[in-house]
């Protein structure tokens, strides 16, 4: 076998281990090296590794891990799917900050799922014509500002789906993060703007074909959602829902997070009210109040100041500060994130300890530049 198809089948085997998840998967790479090396090492060896235990390695060494890849690897190559290991340079960029992200992705379509500005946009299956409408008018005239703007959702019913659909006609490249195997579209009603996504998007899932969409699947895709994005928009939300758990997320992984409020009277908006009332979420009106919020507007930008020299910052803050020095109108943390490869939760409190000493200033939308 060729050495790359080698190394596709053991990043798929590495996903077919029973007890092995994202977060070990991703250790036992760094420990061993690479994917084949998780498969070629020694038993002993693997032993050692931290919370690796000899049944663990008894499963990695089992034949069917590999049967199992190798099927798919077969489903993979007839049906010309794209695949992203979380070592890719091509795998998004933003879920790499996300301590339990999918180690591998499975992709149908050709969109840039690292592109600039990505927004996630969720919502409840029994959208209104109030949230239909809002969030149509919002994504036109994101769409206009911001052509290059990447629009993510679940296929689902409701907002979802309006979201894809909106996105389409606006000429903007649209994401499914689905909750099942790419042998299959759920739910089937949603086939027809499942297959016009992907002449300028993609369907993404981290599940192998022959997956079905269970309930559970469906909670565990809305960790990519939330990923994926800079921010993410909840249109109507009912009590309870997937939306809610979305935003929850979110918030975990330091993204914005972003609510339309509703009437009270409106079980449709009961979720959204709820997230801006526990400050769980921004109130969201228009477009252009978005837009300044995240900072994206473009049009006044300041002039670079000259910068000072600062003699008593520590290695990791001058770091930071050379590293904000390339971006005269600032960066988004996510962004900063990837760019020094250090997670968003540590930077946050050393860009805390630069706002104290008045080197760097936090704007709307998670961005950062120096005073």
């Amino acid at each position: 076998m060729p050495q790359q198809a080698t190394k596709t089948l053991c990043q798929i085997a590495l996903t077919m281990i029973p007890g092995i998840g994202v977060m070990h998967a991703r250790n036992l790479v760094q420990a061993a090296g690479d994917e084949e090396a998780v498969f070629r090492e020694k038993a002993r060896v693997l032993e050692k590794i931290p919370r690796i235990s000899a049944r663990l390695v008894a499963e990695i060494r089992n034949p069917e891990v590999m049967r199992k890849a190798e099927r798919e690897l077969e489903f993979v190559e007839k049906n010309h799917l794209r695949m992203f290991f979380f070592t890719n340079p091509d795998y998004p960029s933003r879920l790499n900050n996300c301590i339990d992200a999918p180690v591998l992705l499975y992709a149908k379509g050709d969109a840039d799922f690292n592109r600039q500005k990505i927004i996630s946009v969720v919502g409840t299956r029994n959208a209104t014509p109030y949230g239909q409408k809002f969030c149509e008018t919002l994504i036109d005239t994101l769409a206009d500002k911001f052509p290059e703007l990447l629009v993510i959702s679940g296929l689902a019913y409701g907002i979802d789906v309006c979201a894809h659909r909106a996105a389409l006609q606006s000429g903007l490249s649209t994401v499914a993060v689905l909750g099942h195997g790419l042998d299959r579209i759920y739910p089937e009603m949603h086939r027809k703007t499942a297959i016009e996504m992907l002449e300028k998007g993609a369907l993404i899932t981290e599940f192998p074909s022959k997956t079905t969409p269970d309930k559970f699947n469906f909670v565990k895709r809305n960790r990519i959602v939330a990923g994926m994005a800079d921010a993410v928009i909840v249109m109507e939300s009912g009590e309870r829902g997937g939306s809610l758990i979305t935003a929850d997320i979110a918030n975990s992984y330091y993204r914005e997070v972003f609510a339309v409020p509703g009437r009270t009277t409106d079980n449709a908006s009961k979720g959204c009210n709820n997230l801006i009332a526990n400050n769980k979420a921004v109130l969201l009106q228009d477009a252009n109040e978005f837009i300044a919020l995240m900072n994206w507007d473009s049009s006044s930008r300041p002039q670079p100041k000259q910068k000072e020299l600062f003699l008593n910052l520590s290695e990791e803050e001058e770091r930071i500060f050379n590293a904000l020095a390339k971006h005269n109108d600032g960066v988004q943390v996510n962004m900063l994130g990837i760019e020094l490869n250090v997670p968003v939760s540590e930077l946050f409190f050393t860009l805390l300890e630069l706002e104290m000493k008045n080197v760097v200033q936090s704007l709307p939308g998670g961005v950062y530049k120096l005073l």
